[in-house]
């Protein structure tokens, strides 16, 4: 055998064994992490956002431009975690990992909706205002 054939053996193949959202097993390679707390962030972004703007459109459906905003509220609540999302959860899955920690599927839920948590908390304070 030559070098090249026993290097590809020897490394490790990445299975999508945790990918399911209901899976009870813990995660542990960087990949399943991210993935799991990225989803969970952008799934409940994009619920809270949807209430808002369903809430927006109530209130503004008379209005002449105003009618329109939900449109805006809705893909901020994707584009939100599409950008920032992704960052910080690779961030929370690159702490896990290179601490060699497996995480529980639960705390992927909780560290994905933390971040929509804190998204909003930042969004209904003047914290930003302040700096």
């Amino acid at each position: 055998m030559d070098t090249q054939t026993d290097f590809h053996l020897s490394r490790p193949q990445i299975t999508l064994q945790n990918m399911n959202p209901g899976s009870k097993l813990p995660l542990t390679s960087f990949t399943e992490m991210w993935y799991q707390i990225f989803l969970w962030a952008l799934f409940s972004s994009m619920f809270i956002h949807t209430i808002a703007g369903a809430y927006c459109f109530d209130t503004l459906r008379k209005h002449k431009y105003g009618k329109y905003f939900p449109l805006v509220i809705i893909i901020m609540g994707v584009l939100l975690p599409l950008t920032s999302g992704v960052v910080s959860s690779a961030a929370v899955a690159f702490v896990y990992r290179a601490s060699s920690y497996q995480m529980p599927p639960l705390y992927a839920l909780l560290w994905g909706i933390g971040q929509t948590v804190v998204t909003v908390c930042v969004g209904l304070t003047r914290i930003l205002a302040t700096l």
